[in-house]
């Protein structure tokens, strides 16, 4: 148990916020052609907005929605959330 007098190396949550926030591409992802695909990474945006996550498009653009699927949707649209599709899981013969 550290003394009162020792300095502990606990971060507060704020810097952790900002250390674990999320990349904004440098670049547009490609646009989705599946909308399976467009709903699963809208929905895990939403997850993260609806934890505090920050938003990625600007109030300047217009009126933005105020639900955290709609504004994870938008984003998804803009092509401002990074993802990336795992490779399929091959069965293994001889099982």
């Amino acid at each position: 148990m550290p003394g009162m007098d020792e300095v502990t190396s606990e971060t507060s949550t704020a810097e952790q916020l900002q250390s674990d926030a999320p990349l904004i591409p440098t670049e547009p992802v490609p646009p989705i052609q599946s909308r399976f695909l467009f709903v699963d990474v809208a929905a895990l945006r939403a997850k993260q907005l609806r934890r505090g996550a920050r938003l990625r498009i600007l109030s300047e653009d217009g009126p933005l929605p105020k639900k955290a699927e709609r504004l994870a949707m938008e984003e998804v649209r803009r092509g401002l959330v990074m993802y990336n599709v795992p490779e399929p899981k091959r069965n293994s013969e001889g099982a």
